[in-house]
């Protein structure tokens, strides 16, 4: 199989599909490997080091999109990139397609076959290949949240660790999941006041044993969401449903409750965010303010730790586009339910039911869009 990779164009995007490594993996199983001039280069990675793992390094992503068969990438394509896209084409990357009905009209008219790394599952239920960049963005939320908070970028001016003699800052995590918890252990690890909320019993059981009396957890129905929100310096939304639009958590009304400067970091954003006054943010201008409450809702959060997330996405995305490339998708498809679950699109059929919901589409089973 031919396998392309191509530079990402999604503003302060650095991160990248297949790593020189990936890629030397890909041609020791015998495919050809084009990689767009330039691609690696947020991660510290030559044309050279791509040439030296048995890869093609093509002038322009128009190139390679033209002659691969398959397509991996990190970001939903963008408008250019979806034009390029042809009928049986394989498109392996994340989509995020709930909120974004103009994409998905693109793919559905392409009759590409795309599978998004957000909900291929794993044996436990789990997302293995949304797992890490959850890490990250749940890392990362702490940080870009603790420099909002500061006067200078329109916060309370508060540390979010205290110092001895004044308090910490209170931190609101919204969602216990892979998200939540990275957010937690980083701000207690800070010094912040934190509180965990989730309307899982076993997700509170579980994350109350981790961090014992470091943490609080608190369950996740709306007064207490709404007495937490209120009462927080920072508010990490880190809820998901697989494939479907987020729950909007923190409404409209609440933000006149909160703490003047207080801050809102939005890490379900590229499902459509879980604060009713969240849009899409970039790294370039990542925060808005409405009703004196800042909002960080950057939508590739860990693209800004390019090399990080591209190995740590490689590690997990690469067993698949393996076994896609030596087995052709259909194939691949129908021996692993779990990489099955990542079918988004099929040839101009939506096959996954949450995609399908929330964009009031026909929902077309994947095994019937196999057959």
């Amino acid at each position: 199989m031919i396998v392309g990779t191509v530079r990402e164009v999604k503003t302060h995007e650095y991160r990248v599909g297949l790593t020189p490594e990936s890629a030397r993996e890909m041609a020791a199983n015998g495919h050809r490997t084009l990689v767009e001039s330039g691609a690696g280069e947020g991660i510290g990675a030559s044309d050279d080091d791509y040439r030296r793992a048995g890869a093609e390094v093509i002038a322009t992503a128009a190139e390679v999109f033209a002659q691969a068969d398959m397509i991996v990438k990190v970001k939903e394509p963008q408008p250019a990139e979806r034009a390029m896209l042809r009928p049986g084409q394989i498109l392996y990357t994340y989509l995020h397609l709930a909120p974004d009905p103009e994409q998905a009209e693109d793919l559905l008219r392409s009759g590409a076959i795309c599978i998004a790394y957000e909900t291929v599952t794993d044996a436990h239920g789990a997302l293995p290949l949304l797992k890490p960049m959850s890490q990250v963005a749940g890392r990362m939320s702490i940080q870009a949240g603790a420099t909002a908070l500061e006067k200078a970028h329109g916060g309370r001016g508060v540390l979010l660790g205290g110092v001895p003699g004044v308090l910490p800052a209170k931190v609101a995590v919204l969602g216990g999941g892979v998200v939540g918890f990275n957010a937690a252990q980083m701000a207690v690890g800070l010094g912040a006041d934190v509180v965990i909320l989730d309307r899982s019993p076993e997700v509170l059981e579980r994350l109350g044993i981790h961090f014992e009396s470091r943490a609080k957890t608190r369950f996740a129905n709306s007064a207490n969401v709404a007495e937490s929100v209120t009462e927080a310096d920072l508010v990490i939304g880190a809820v998901l449903v697989a494939g479907a639009a987020a729950p909007k958590l923190v409404n409209a009304a609440m933000l006149k409750d909160m703490k003047r400067g207080a801050v809102l970091v939005d890490v379900a954003i590229d499902q459509g965010g879980c604060f009713e006054t969240s849009r899409p943010t970039t790294h370039a201008e990542p925060t808005y303010i409405v009703d004196g409450v800042v909002h960080y809702c950057v939508a590739n959060m860990p693209g800004a730790v390019a090399r990080t997330s591209t190995y740590a996405l490689n590690n997990v995305t690469l067993p698949h586009a393996l076994r896609i490339a030596n087995l052709g998708w259909k194939a691949a498809l129908q021996r692993d339910p779990h990489l099955l679950a990542g079918l988004n699109v099929c040839e101009g059929k939506v096959t996954h039911p949450a995609v399908a919901e929330a964009l009031g589409k026909p929902f077309v089973p994947p095994t019937d869009a196999l057959a």
